[in-house]
């Protein structure tokens, strides 16, 4: 997770598929995703058999008021 530093509303979660990755930002937040505004920053690659090349996916969540 990475804070945003100018607003502590917003953060960055890595997983590796875009519902690992909210289902993290879920329990680190301790919010149900109807709190979330969720944005992809990146869908996750899959490398040459799931190994060379391979990307995580990353998403940033700002927190519903």
């Amino acid at each position: 997770m990475h804070l945003n530093s100018h607003n502590n509303t917003e953060a960055e979660f890595e997983g590796n598929t875009v519902e690992e990755a909210i289902s993290k930002a879920e329990r680190t937040l301790g919010l149900l995703r109807e709190n979330m505004e969720i944005k992809i920053v990146c869908e996750e690659k899959r490398g040459l058999f799931g190994m060379v090349g391979s990307k995580q996916a990353k998403i940033r969540v700002v927190v519903k008021m």
